[in-house]
């Protein structure tokens, strides 16, 4: 289908429905012939998942803004030469749920540490692996830590923090919809489900038109 595979990302506050998309749009690529890799962030590898335990998990202990950022890059180094990589050599299409823009957003804004400055520590640590399309799943904080909430699981340590936190991750993945508006789609994830999956495979159908594969 395409010279060296695609690279999809999916992002979003909690309770999104990043999940549900990329299940959907996983089962209609398989569907039309096409070989597909389903990942997630932080995780994907053995010591990724490791990583995703030690970072999701509610813990009595402070962790820095610093060390946080380092084991989600971690995670991610592992899990660009492990899977995502090879998929991409394979002319696979690989669907990762969250990458570098949810690190820019909820550790360069929310915590405090500079989207810049984020950003470039990502670019290093991707070493030019960067997703083709990436689609922001955009809803009001309060709305998607409600869904979360209702799936009856106990909320994860970012899930736990303050409405003021999750706002500020909401005003990142804006600022960089507006800044990169060719590579992320905005995607009201209020809207019915359905309606989130016909506007996201009319983007993908119209970015595989362009690219003329």
């Amino acid at each position: 289908m395409i010279n060296r595979g695609l690279f999809i990302t999916f992002e979003g506050g909690e309770g999104a429905g990043k999940t549900t998309l990329i299940e959907r749009m996983g089962e209609k690529l398989r569907s039309d012939g096409i070989a597909v890799v389903k990942t997630r962030e932080p995780g994907g590898t053995h010591l990724g998942e490791g990583v995703r335990h030690l970072l999701l998990e509610p813990s009595q202990v402070a962790v820095s803004p610093y060390a946080e950022l380092c084991l989600f890059l971690a995670s991610r180094a592992q899990h660009i030469k492990e899977v995502i990589e090879p998929a991409l050599e394979q002319k696979k299409v690989v669907l990762c749920d969250r990458f570098n823009d949810s690190t820019i957003a909820y550790q360069g804004e929310a915590r405090g540490l500079g989207m810049k400055e984020v950003a470039h520590f990502c670019d290093f640590i991707c070493q030019g692996v960067q997703p083709n399309l990436t689609f922001y799943l955009d809803i009001d904080p309060s709305i998607g830590l409600k869904r979360a909430e209702n799936r009856g699981n106990a909320p994860d340590r970012m899930e736990s923090e303050k409405i003021a936190f999750h706002k500020k991750i909401r005003e990142a993945y804006h600022k960089m919809h507006e800044q990169q508006p060719s590579r992320i789609h905005l995607l009201d994830a209020q809207k019915p489900a359905q309606e989130v999956f016909d506007q996201a495979m009319g983007h993908l159908e119209r970015y595989l038109q362009k690219a003329h594969v």
